[in-house]
């Protein structure tokens, strides 16, 4: 079942259309959700090596853990960094195999 919803941010209202997948969860009431805090500007990218693909964050946040070093190979799908967004801890994989040559980000954040 789809539905309709009006979200308010920042003094700005959208119309969302979303599909509802499960009476029960529908009817738990919503928890509230604090706004994302703005991304930090990132690094200038290094130049991408002829015939090399980028590694891009699914989503906006800081730089948790570099799980790879310049010289690392790595396979498809591999954890290469994890990014903290929203107190949660969220995976950046490699979209295929291969080398790293260059690393454009640094750790932001350590907990000790």
């Amino acid at each position: 079942m789809k539905k309709t919803v009006r979200i308010s941010f920042e003094g700005k209202t959208y119309d969302v259309e979303v599909e509802v997948l499960d009476s029960a969860v529908a009817a738990a009431p919503a928890a509230p959700v604090a706004a994302p805090a703005p991304a930090p500007a990132a690094p200038a990218a290094a130049p991408a090596v002829a015939g090399g693909t980028e590694v891009k964050s699914p989503l906006a946040g800081s730089v948790f853990k570099l799980k790879v070093a310049v010289g690392d190979t790595v396979a498809a799908n591999q954890e290469v960094a994890v990014i903290e967004a929203l107190k949660m801890e969220n995976p950046v994989v490699a979209p295929c195999a291969g080398k790293v040559t260059s690393i454009s980000v640094k750790v932001l954040m350590t907990i000790a």
